[in-house]
């Protein structure tokens, strides 16, 4: 294996060398948006790329059809890559996940070239359903992340940074039983589940004040009655609920049980509050400082200046199921920007992750992370202080 630096150059060439190719794939995936567990096209889209690059393939991993394996080298240190490519319902892919698998695959084929074999193991790993199915956490339990010493992924959104502020989430189903009557001739006769849940919005609104400025609550309305005409018997509705920390999101959550309770009690409708069937919780993100300080330095080589870890801390975040990585293998979640006029989860980021410049974007910071996966490969100091600060952060938490 040669030095680090001619190993940065070959995993930049590769990773150029295979551009057009990656935009096929990305604009591909793009172009046929697909949702939690659905991903099939994706997942043949994806595989079929690898194993056309002599990575080992296993296809419908861990109990999921639309998940993926593939390996190349052998030896330690072992490093994962993490693919995601589901799409939001109604505006595709406003996440830009088309973006996150194509990074994964050049990052993962950067490596595998680059290393050969006997000088440490790559695995791509196709994560299905982030956008609240915990594929990642899945993942998990099936046993994807033994043995594996780092794993790391990218995400676009409107600006760069090696730091992603993430949150952990819960997801709260509600529901309200009521009794019908004629909205008009007898409603005295009713118990309205629609007065209940808008209470109960309300209730949550006026809580607000109280929460911790880290904490968010929204939610939607998935029934709200049949008729004008008829006082509804039945309402639901589906809240995600999400605080700094698995602690605070156990604080968060009584508070709004407690308002959804109340409301039951007030307006004489029961009650049913429920996390939905197969649904995980997922957790905060302890991003590695070293393997993210690596990266920084690494994206600084093609002039990017990212913001400081303090900085990204103390803005605004989201969830993401590769938390859950974080706290059992030493993880990092860099993210990259593209030009999106609006923020992630709009129709403007969908049309912006199909651009030229998305790609070039994309292609830039998939060089970064395969430039920092060549630092843990070469450099054993990293590792050693990545799984030492991991250690003490998951004892912390």
């Amino acid at each position: 294996m040669a030095d680090l630096e001619a190993c940065k150059s070959a995993a930049k060439a590769v990773i150029d060398r295979e551009s057009a190719a990656l935009r096929e794939v990305s604009l591909s995936i793009h172009s046929k948006p697909e949702l939690n567990y659905e991903e099939h096209h994706a997942h043949a889209v994806l595989t079929d790329y690898l194993e056309t690059k002599g990575f080992h393939v296993k296809r419908r991993a861990y109990g999921m059809q639309t998940a993926f394996e593939a390996v190349a080298g052998s030896g330690q240190p072992r490093v994962a890559i993490l693919c995601e490519y589901d799409a939001l319902p109604g505006i595709g892919h406003a996440c830009g996940h088309n973006l996150i698998a194509i990074s994964g695959l050049a990052t993962g084929l950067a490596l595998k070239e680059t290393l050969g074999e006997g000088h440490g193991t790559v695995v791509v790993l196709g994560s299905p359903a982030e956008e609240g199915g915990g594929g990642k956490i899945r993942l998990i339990e099936g046993g994807a992340f033994d043995g594996v010493d780092a794993a790391m992924m990218l995400h676009p959104t409107p600006h760069d940074a090696a730091y992603m502020n993430v949150l952990a989430i819960d997801n709260i189903e509600l529901e309200y039983h009521g009794k019908n009557a004629h909205a008009a001739a007898a409603p005295w006769e009713g118990v309205n589940a629609l007065d209940a849940m808008i209470l109960a919005f309300n209730a949550i609104s006026a809580m607000r004040q109280q929460i911790l400025p880290t904490d968010r609550v929204h939610g939607v309305i998935t029934n709200g009655g049949v008729k004008p005409n008829i006082i509804p018997d039945y309402t639901s509705a589906s809240f995600y609920v999400r605080s700094k920390n698995h602690s605070d999101l156990e604080k968060l959550r009584k508070k709004i049980v407690g308002c959804m309770e109340g409301v039951a009690v007030s307006t004489g409708c029961t009650v049913t509050i429920k996390t939905p069937e197969g649904y995980r919780p997922y957790s905060d993100m302890i991003a590695s400082d070293a393997l993210a300080d690596a990266y920084t330095e690494n994206a600084g080589s093609f002039g990017l200046r990212l913001p400081s870890k303090q900085q990204v801390l103390s803005g605004t975040g989201g969830s993401t199921d590769m938390g859950n990585v974080s706290y059992v293998v030493p993880s990092i979640h860099p993210v990259f920007g593209i030009p999106a006029k609006d923020g992630n989860h709009t129709p403007g980021f969908t049309d912006a992750a199909a651009t030229p410049q998305a790609h070039e974007a994309t292609i830039r910071a998939a060089k970064a992370l395969a430039m920092t996966a060549l630092d843990v490969f070469f450099q054993p100091d990293l590792l050693k202080a990545a799984r030492a600060e991991f250690a003490a952060h998951v004892r912390g938490r």
